[in-house]
């Protein structure tokens, strides 16, 4: 009776390791990490950055929404350089000088290609994606655009100044090679803005002729 309690009490006891370590456990399928879910996340992840990266590239340079383009010249979001001139313009009423502004073509959020800057009084700068003819007119186009005032050129008028009956509208242009400036009988929107060119507008009289000379800033 002993004996068989024994044999029971063996067969039934825990028998401890002899090195006194634990045996490993034992890992059940399924309980690793799910590595396919967690790529496929990084990919979307990483697709989603490029989309908005790609979309900030797209977006620069491209006409602002809430500004209207001025005679088929858009206002974007940068300056360009692929096509990148100056031409200057005079403006004299009886005589004296009128300034034009300094921020014709240039708004807080985008730039017309034909533009100018304080840093450099009366300097168109022609600032375009592309090759494309520009005109007199266009440059008062886009200056009434950004302005949001009419600003006409025509025989009678050049902006806010208008020709008198008893008054003359005389336009001359020198377009910097050597034979100085030269009267222009044409319609003066018409006059195609070239680089170093000086356009001047005077209502007189009196006149001045020659008109003033014009220097191009160092780097223009």
């Amino acid at each position: 009776m002993s004996q068989t309690r024994t044999k029971a009490a063996v067969r039934g006891a825990k028998v401890k390791s002899t090195s006194g370590r634990r045996p490993p456990v034992k890992v059940k399928k399924g309980s690793e990490l799910p590595l396919l879910p967690i790529a496929i996340g990084g990919i979307l992840v990483v697709a989603a950055i490029i989309l908005i990266i790609y979309g900030v590239v797209q977006s620069q340079g491209k006409l602002t929404p809430a500004v209207a383009a001025a005679n088929g010249i858009p206002c974007d979001a940068l300056e360009h350089t692929q096509v990148h001139y100056h031409a200057a313009l005079q403006i004299l009423y009886q005589g004296n000088q009128v300034s034009v502004p300094s921020d014709v073509g240039r708004l807080t959020t985008c730039f017309y290609w034909l533009h100018m800057h304080a840093e450099s009084p009366g300097v168109i700068h022609i600032e375009s994606p592309k090759g494309r003819t520009f005109t007199l007119g266009d440059f008062f186009k886009v200056w009434q655009a950004s302005k949001g005032t009419p600003e006409p050129l025509d025989a009678t008028h050049v902006s806010s100044l208008i020709v008198a009956p008893d008054q003359k509208l005389v336009v001359y242009v020198d377009l910097g090679a050597g034979a100085g400036p030269q009267l222009y009988t044409g319609d003066p929107a018409a006059i195609v803005l070239k680089a170093h060119e000086v356009i001047t507008l005077e209502i007189g009289p009196p006149t001045v002729n020659p008109p003033p000379k014009f220097t191009f800033q160092s780097g223009l």
